[in-house]
């Protein structure tokens, strides 16, 4: 895990460094000309003056073509841009016969910062591939290390409100119908019924559902507080699941915020193919610890 979070003047960077076994010359060229970004960079970018332009891959998991502008161009040290709400900067460094590839990313949204870092991590390794004349084969797992990133992040952690408590996760860009058929396990559930089993767990008991609102929201009440799921999806962020629970019993909260983690944790690993089985103890009895 090379990637870091920061908050600088307020905004959420992730920062990567590299030491590369090349000049700063090749270094300049192949992180700034658009033939040589094409071999690891995740979208196809065209320089037209300042104006930048993205465009992913069919098979990427986002759509369409974005829009962009270079910010600094200051050969052959740094070379910054605008990607959409998000700012990337790249600083070249001399280091001996090789240089320091510095690069950060400033975040429209902190929720993405474990798809980017692991994303980048990536992508770097890509060019590190391609300057060292190397094929380079992309990982096929992107969970585990995605999640190692969510966790040192803290992205996985739940909030205390007025109410009780509160989860937002990022779900990369998953269709929101496709994280709906997965929560209800593709049921068609009306208010009344029994909450589907992927949405309960053993410490929460349930009451019937109060809300439906098919792909989006599923609300149930439950004697320690009413629970709701919730899915959004924004074109330039990605799809996200917030999950609330009140909560009057404030001693109560350590142990929710534990269990509604790790169900949050199982819900995003089975959203990449991962079903976890059984439930964690453990793993739920050590964040009911650190939530304390």
């Amino acid at each position: 895990m090379n990637a870091e979070l920061l908050t600088v003047d307020g905004k959420p960077v992730l920062r990567f460094e590299r030491r590369l076994n090349h000049p700063p010359a090749k270094v300049w060229r192949a992180i700034t000309d658009p033939a040589e970004l094409k071999h690891w960079f995740p979208a196809a970018v065209e320089i037209d003056g300042m104006k930048m332009r993205f465009t992913f891959p069919e098979e990427a998991p986002v759509d369409g073509t974005s829009e962009g502008e270079v910010l600094t161009f200051d050969e052959p040290q740094v070379f910054a841009f605008r990607w959409n709400q998000d700012i990337l900067r790249f600083e070249i460094v001399p280091d001996g016969d090789g240089c320091r590839l510095l690069m950060t990313q400033v975040l429209g949204d902190r929720l993405s910062a474990g798809r980017n870092a692991i994303g980048w991590d990536v992508c770097l390794s890509g060019l590190t591939a391609r300057l060292d004349g190397t094929e380079f084969e992309p990982p096929s797992d992107w969970l585990h290390p995605m999640e190692a990133y969510i966790d040192k992040f803290g992205l996985n952690r739940g909030t205390v409100t007025e109410e009780g408590l509160r989860f937002e996760r990022d779900m990369v860009w998953k269709p929101v119908a496709d994280l709906w058929a997965l929560l209800v396990e593709d049921s068609h559930p009306e208010v009344a019924d029994e909450p589907p089993v992927r949405a309960t767990n053993g410490y929460v008991d349930t009451g019937p559902l109060t809300v439906v609102e098919a792909p989006h929201v599923l609300e149930y009440d439950s004697p320690q507080g009413r629970v709701r799921w919730e899915f959004a999806h924004d074109p330039a962020k990605g799809t996200t699941v917030t999950l609330t629970q009140s909560v009057a019993e404030k001693d109560l909260l350590p142990l929710l915020l534990a269990v509604w983690q790790v169900q949050l944790e199982l819900f995003f690993a089975a959203s990449f193919g991962e079903v976890r089985c059984p439930w964690p103890e453990e793993r739920t009895q050590e964040l009911r610890l650190t939530y304390r």
